[in-house]
């Protein structure tokens, strides 16, 4: 297929990037076209993958003048689309692989500045290697960036102690719709010149601009940690668990993920080299993990003296502490292993939602019984971040259904669980965005005022409309 985009343009183009910086056989585009789990695929007129912020303000100004619209990408680990063109083939992907430079890396201030195509699991260690931590931790940290991670404001498994990427950063460089570059690099804590545009652009999955480079908090290494696996009899005791938890052990508590028996046994079934830590199967189980600057903390006495609390008030029915880092790994296996296994038993129709902590396991039971009486036989996957009420609700076919008719229910079931969600003052999207999954969504759940409001920020800044079209705004929003 010839490209729609004039030979001047291709060739301007090329001047900026180079031949590197240009992918164009359509085989090599692929990678770039079609997400990491297959579920969504697109077409492109070009890839275009500049090295430096001024190459990319560049090449945005090219295509704003000719009216070309651009997708961002980074490491393509969303689970939203939100990164993969349309079908057109006329818009141009802007990846952000190249621009992968630590610039700079201020001890005193407790900062580090990179740039958006940075790896997660490079920006983590380049941290360690300062006597630094960075915290955000998620599954994808070996191949999702830095951008990537902003443009979704990405949460993960540490967000209980330190927050989400919104709380982690300081600073932002920015390529605005029209090419001009906004330098908001400064690394202040304290800033109230007006509104913290910085904000604007966390979280809108590159709708606003292209976020360039970044400046994050870094924090005191962690050198101890204790971790225990535990079991619960209903989700009313995960909340109860961790107010004790959290009043005993304060911000040590890092961690504490639940999820239930059905989510293990997926595991247990499909994921090699994992194994169950307690003897008999339990309705729910919680992951718990304390951390501490100090070496040889005593987190393994301050948790078996909240557990044993807990087992009093029959919050807990077993637990197990791990007594090596291998063992804590062998138990974090478990909890990561969970979207992989439900893979293995077919479509899995994936919720992030998120409410309020307290109102997490009345969601749960109602949302539950809603489902098997309208789709009798589903298999609820229910599992999450419990501190910040980050419920991953996905749904699997019955035993013995086929893939079709499942699939089939997918907006049927879909609404279920989000009319829940929003009667329960909550959000259909806690951590992975809208993309173009949930823009219709977000329109029939969402408070029509912020829609409004949300598309007079977007006309603002992109009144063309040409910065990745089709995401977080359902067709004729923008």
């Amino acid at each position: 297929m010839s490209s729609p985009l004039s030979h001047e343009l291709i060739e301007s183009i090329e001047r900026l990037v180079g031949p590197a910086g240009l992918v164009r056989d359509p085989e090599l585009m692929q990678g770039y076209l079609t997400d990491w789990r297959n579920a969504y695929q697109g077409l492109a007129a070009l890839v275009v993958r500049p090295a430096s912020t001024e190459a990319l303000a560049a090449v945005v100004r090219l295509c704003h003048d000719a009216g070309v619209a651009l997708v961002p990408q980074g490491g393509n680990t969303g689970l939203c689309g939100g990164s993969i063109p349309d079908a057109s083939g006329r818009q141009v992907v802007l990846s952000l692989s190249r621009m992968k430079r630590i610039r700079e890396i201020d001890l005193a201030n407790e900062t580090i500045t990179v740039e958006a195509g940075v790896i997660l699991q490079h920006l983590q260690e380049a941290a360690s290697q300062a006597g630094r931590l960075f915290p955000l931790s998620l599954g994808a940290e070996g191949s999702c960036t830095v951008g990537g991670n902003l443009a979704t404001n990405a949460g993960g498994t540490a967000v209980l102690r330190y927050g989400n990427m919104r709380e982690l950063t300081l600073g932002l460089e920015v390529v605005l719709p029209d090419g001009r570059i906004w330098n908001g690099l400064r690394g202040l804590r304290k800033d109230n010149t007006g509104y913290d545009l910085k904000h604007l652009f966390i979280g809108s999955e590159g709708t606003l601009g292209i976020i360039t480079a970044a400046v994050l908090k870094l924090f005191p290494a962690t050198h101890s940690t204790a971790t225990a696996w535990v079991a619960l009899p209903s989700a009313q005791a995960a909340v109860d668990l961790i107010g004790h938890v959290r009043s005993l052990c304060a911000d040590r508590l890092t961690g504490f993920e639940m999820m239930s028996r059905q989510s293990l046994a997926f595991v247990l079934e499909h994921v090699a080299g994992c194994s169950d830590p307690l003897d008999t199967p339990h309705p729910w189980y919680a992951l718990i993990e304390l951390r501490d600057t100090v070496p040889d903390a005593p987190l393994t006495q301050l948790l078996e003296s909240g557990l044993s609390h807990a087992f009093e008030q029959g919050w807990v029915i077993d637990a197990v502490i791990a007594s090596s880092q291998a063992q804590a790994a062998a138990l974090w296996a478990l909890r990561e292993g969970i979207s992989e296994a439900q893979n293995h038993e077919g479509p899995s129709l994936k919720h992030d939602i998120s409410v309020p902590v307290s109102r997490i396991p009345e969601f749960i039971e109602r949302t539950d019984r809603a489902l098997q009486q309208d789709f009798p036989g589903v298999r609820i996957v229910s599992y999450g971040h419990m501190g910040d009420g980050n419920l991953h609700y996905n749904i699997s076919k019955p035993v013995g259904h086929g893939d079709a008719p499942f699939k089939a229910q997918e907006r049927a079931i879909m609404q279920v669980i989000y009319r829940m969600t929003s009667a329960f003052n909550g959000s259909i999207s806690a951590e992975h965005g809208l993309g173009q999954a949930k823009p219709a969504a977000a329109a029939q759940f969402k408070d029509p005022l912020e829609i409004e409001l949300m598309r007079a920020i977007k006309r603002t800044l992109d009144p063309a409309g040409l910065m990745n079209p089709g995401k977080v705004f359902a067709s004729g929003l923008e």
